[in-house]
């Protein structure tokens, strides 16, 4: 199974969220470029992915979530309606693991009303203090390459995370895409 080893990341600036990806498929000992970008945009969120192909294309594509409530904050939005409807897509579309009678899904980032958020593969919504985050392979990197350009434009400290992650990770390649929300 061909896998995004890959890094995504993400950023925000002035109430904007930045998310950036490589295009890294990796199997084994190989990588390719693939086509399929993993950054798109599905209603009000902007979403960068890595784990699986297959869990951002369902993603992509068939993910629906009911709209906020005026009565609910952003985080209890996230950790309610928006996760909920990812577990209800990845069950029913035959993505999540279950062992040991615990769910399983995938990684990615979330830009959501200015606002930059982090799901892991056991569905826990992360919100970090530092206003940008990195999954995958290259994360470490890119964490670092963001850091370290505190005070570039935001397009800029994004693409230059992903090209540094590139330059240490295996299984970071370009091209790299960038979208805003």
């Amino acid at each position: 199974m061909v896998q995004p080893m890959t890094c995504v990341v993400g950023l925000v600036q002035k109430g904007r969220v930045y998310i950036g990806v490589d295009s890294a498929a990796v199997q084994g000992w190989t990588r390719r470029a693939s086509q399929v970008s993993k950054v798109f945009r599905r209603g009000p969120f902007l979403i960068g992915y890595t784990t699986s192909f297959r869990m951002g294309q369902l993603l992509e594509h068939h993910l629906n979530v009911p709209a906020q409530s005026d009565k609910v904050s952003d985080m209890t939005f996230m950790v309610t309606q928006f996760i909920e409807a990812v577990r209800v897509l990845l069950k029913e579309k035959g993505f999540t693991k279950i062992e040991s009678n615990t769910e399983k899904g995938g990684q990615f980032l979330v830009g959501y009303r200015g606002q930059l958020y982090t799901i892991e593969s056991d569905f826990q919504v992360g919100h970090q203090v530092e206003e940008f985050d990195a999954i995958g392979s290259g994360a470490e990197f890119a964490l670092g390459a963001v850091k370290a350009l505190e005070g570039a434009k935001p397009q800029v400290r994004v693409r230059r995370a992903l090209e540094i992650a590139a330059h240490f990770n295996m299984g970071v390649c370009g091209p790299f895409t960038l979208k805003t929300l």
